[in-house]
């Protein structure tokens, strides 16, 4: 296992991050203390969260399951100082949390107490915004996304009203490390710059989405990661499943991501199927498994800090962690980049 710096302090995270949103849902209590502990054997030391989860489906009442089943591993191990636990505050448009409130100082007092309790601890390592108050153009929103509705004041306004509190949160020693998700170079360069000019805490990493099959990371965010040293957090690595080969044919596994959202997420288009036959090709070509092709490809790329993957099963998560031995060579790479132009953005 690697371990990558985290922004600019000295913490080091893992190449690999377990994912727990089924958390609650398609993985009950045993098996996701099981693959904890089986993360940990391996060399993670960081798993992320959300209050949010679970989801597969998303509901009040499971809301929060996720962080719940972490904290009771907390508190049944005794491992708290061996992993790192990231969690995210939910805002606008999830109406299970707080009614769709949006990210506020206020609301973030609110949730980092709701979190800390449910996850049994006292700190909170890395406490992230979930998705930008003024919207996103992440989970398939690119094709449509307007940002001329925004407000400059607005947004200047809640930047210094949450990195205040979070200044606040790291003083009284409840959160550790900030960082954002599902946001762009446009807003993470607001909160830099701000965090920069008051000496409030700065964005140590950006969770979006980066895969094969997603890249829209690869060129205004890389630019940012690189000189501004915030890496990814790269989620679904595997495109929700899709990079395991397991949907392709018509496939729906009993009890996959797929049988519960259908579409998944919006990633189900005419042109995947075709992109995803083109990555099989090239990982049996050069004598690999896809799913450990496609996790050891983001470990490639400079900007990545970590890959955020999950599993349904300790089974599932038994033959995911063996991508840590697979070598991305000089062939697979141009490979890979010409399946890459043949197929862009297939959702």
């Amino acid at each position: 296992m690697l371990y990558n710096r985290l922004g600019r302090t000295d913490v080091r995270v893992s190449e690999l991050c377990l994912g727990t949103m089924t958390f609650g849902t398609q993985t009950p209590l045993s098996d996701a203390h099981r693959q904890i502990d089986m993360s940990l054997d391996h060399g993670i030391n960081i798993l992320d969260t959300a209050e949010m989860y679970p989801v597969n489906p998303i509901s009040k009442k499971t809301q929060g399951d996720s962080e719940r089943i972490v904290g009771d591993w907390i508190a049944k191990s005794g491992r708290r100082k061996d992993i790192m636990v990231a969690t995210k505050v939910s805002g606008s448009g999830q109406s299970i949390v707080r009614d769709g409130a949006p990210i506020s100082g206020d609301t973030i007092r609110i949730a980092v107490s709701n979190s800390l309790r449910s996850l049994k601890t006292d700190y909170i390592d890395l406490y992230q915004l979930h998705w930008p108050n003024r919207g996103s153009y992440m989970f398939r929103q690119n094709w449509s996304y307007d940002p001329t509705f925004q407000s400059r004041s607005e947004m200047q306004a809640h930047v210094h009203d949450v990195l205040e509190t979070m200044q606040a949160l790291v003083d009284e020693g409840k959160v550790r490390h900030f960082g954002l998700s599902n946001e762009s170079a446009w807003g993470t360069a607001q909160w830099l710059r701000v965090s920069e000019e008051r000496s409030w805490p700065r964005v140590v990493a950006i969770q979006n989405e980066y895969s094969l099959l997603c890249r829209l990371y690869d060129t205004d965010l890389a630019e940012l990661s690189h000189h501004e040293d915030v890496g990814l957090l790269a989620f679904s690595p595997l495109a929700a499943g899709l990079l395991t080969g397991k949907y392709q044919h018509g496939r729906t596994p009993p009890g996959s991501r797929m049988e519960h959202n259908p579409n998944l997420g919006g990633r189900v288009t005419s042109r995947v199927w075709k992109a995803v036959d083109a990555y099989q090709k090239v990982a049996r070509s050069n004598g690999l498994d896809l799913t450990h092709m496609a996790l050891a490809w983001c470990r490639t790329r400079p900007f990545i800090a970590s890959a955020i993957f999950g599993a349904t099963t300790s089974q599932q998560l038994e033959h995911l962690l063996r991508c840590v031995s697979t070598e991305i060579d000089e062939q697979c790479q141009k490979d890979i980049d010409a399946a890459h132009k043949e197929h862009p953005m297939p959702y």
